[in-house]
């Protein structure tokens, strides 16, 4: 990107308040800590932070511009201000104009789980034959996705967009940017419902998706979820492809075989054709983004080699991963999020182990009614499942009583009030032995990275497991413990 000010703010409908309206900016930052020289910084502001205070900042390391709100007053010294009533609206619009000059043809990918491994195998098939981009970490929303599109270099064939939501109306906008040629949707569960109060109207925003195909572009939808499967005489597009585990599906697989820590090995079928494919993931829920990434591939004119050549890529990038644990445990680190549907799937990882398992699971956030009712599921399925269970935080107390209730040993289940005393649990002597399986997974917020760290081999420390009784076995919750 390379605009003069006067373009900028005519792009964005915004008014150049301070500044030589023929002066150039290239880039575009919103992080004043990480602004290259000639950039613009935009002032975004939420409910946690004010990008306005940081303009000076910005200026310091070389911004060239800055967007703000109107009536921003602070007058910085060789910088142009461009005023808008909202700098994120501006962000879009810039990327929306950016956008028009593109060729890359455009993948969204949204669903309530598994959106992240589905964009990175899609762009890992695709990548084969095309120049392919996806999107970043985190560049999933109304901030991150402009950005991405921002960053696109000319010659770009194919943007894999992931596409979040927290609201209605968000993924609309998002489309309004991107432009995706091809819909994917993955699930639709209960993560967000407290945001939103019913899984219809959870549905209703992720299908804002597939209103916005154009008549030439695909609509890739998960079959086996009965609720996507409806989503199908919304599109405009001009072809629809269901995936799943099923022969009622127009692509699906069969022969699906768990190959531990090497990943899966699956059959795919689409039309009269049958091909085997193995994927370097853990867990066999990652069988549907490998059909989606499949779809994808077909409808962009890929050879089957070349599908199972990206589908086995190990450079994909994905959340859960095998770690060297403490005393020759190994961790199976999915960390970064949780739900009730993926933390099921998780935990039938963990099912499918050699070996002794431990399940430590912390609080899933923004489940609104169902938060209750999710975590009791869970606590049911690790009762099955896992040998021992460390439950996180308050929310985790819900998971330990259905544990509890559902047959699991007292001896077997611990409840912790957090995050440090979930590492002094584990690193005490004689809780982790060689050769054992531990699955830590929780919602972002209750940042459950933090005992990966620390239970990762190079990140423990011998004092973690001295504090409080040494060498002592960890107290179990009791039957009757209270829960939130």
């Amino acid at each position: 990107m390379k605009l003069d000010l006067h373009t900028l703010a005519l792009v964005m409908g915004g008014k150049l308040s301070r500044g030589n309206p023929g002066m150039t900016v290239s880039g575009v930052s919103t992080d004043s800590r990480s602004i290259k020289p000639g950039s613009v910084f935009f002032a975004l502001k939420g409910e946690k932070f004010d990008g306005h205070k940081f303009v000076r900042a910005a200026a310091k390391k070389g911004a060239k511009a800055a967007v703000v709100q109107k009536g921003f007053r602070e007058k910085v010294r060789g910088m142009g201000l461009i005023e808008l009533r909202d700098p994120l609206f501006g962000l879009g619009e810039l990327a929306r104009f950016e956008r028009a000059g593109l060729s890359a043809r455009v993948v969204g990918i949204t669903g309530s789980v598994g959106k992240t491994t589905t964009t990175q195998l899609i762009a890992a098939v695709l990548s084969q034959r095309h120049s392919t981009r996806s999107s970043p970490e985190n560049y999933n929303n109304e901030i991150g996705l402009p950005l991405s599109v921002l960053q696109l270099e000319a010659g770009v064939e194919w943007l894999v967009q992931e596409m979040a939501m927290y609201s209605p109306g968000e993924i609309k906008r998002l489309t309004e940017i991107a432009h995706p040629e091809v819909g994917v949707v993955t699930n639709v569960g209960p993560t967000h419902l407290e945001r939103l109060g019913t899984i219809e109207r959870i549905a209703s925003a992720k299908a804002e998706l597939l209103l916005s195909l154009p008549p030439y572009g695909l609509a890739v939808l998960n079959g086996d979820d009965a609720r996507v499967r409806a989503m199908a005489p919304l599109t405009a597009a001009g072809r629809t492809v269901f995936y799943g585990m099923h022969a009622g599906n127009d692509l699906w697989a069969d022969e699906l075989q768990v190959l531990g820590l090497e990943g899966l090995s699956l059959r795919l079928h689409w039309r009269d054709e049958s091909v085997m494919a193995r994927l370097p993931l853990l867990g066999r829920h990652n069988a549907y983004a490998a059909l989606a990434a499949t779809a994808v591939g077909l409808f962009a004119g890929l050879s089957w080699p070349d599908i199972t050549a990206g589908l086995a890529d190990r450079q994909a990038q994905v959340r859960l991963q095998a770690l060297p644990g403490l005393r020759g445990s190994i961790i199976l680190d999915d960390s970064y999020n949780a739900s009730p549907a993926s933390t099921a799937a998780a935990l039938d990882l963990l099912a499918e182990m050699r070996g002794r398992k431990v399940a430590v699971l912390g609080g899933m956030l923004e489940l609104g009614s169902f938060s209750e009712e999710g975590h009791r599921l869970v606590g049911k399925r690790a009762a099955e499942v896992a040998s021992l269970l460390v439950a996180v935080g308050k929310l985790g107390r819900w998971i330990a009583a259905a544990a509890l209730a559902n047959g699991m040993p007292q001896s077997a289940v611990i409840a912790v009030a957090d995050n440090d005393e979930a590492v002094r649990v584990l690193a005490a002597e004689g809780v982790l032995e060689e050769g054992d399986f531990v699955l830590i997974k929780g919602s972002r917020g209750v940042a459950l990275d933090q005992v990966v760290s620390r239970l990762a081999v190079e990140g423990v420390r011998p004092a973690d497991a001295g504090r409080g009784q040494p060498g002592s076995a960890p107290q179990a919750v009791r039957a009757d413990a209270r829960v939130p």
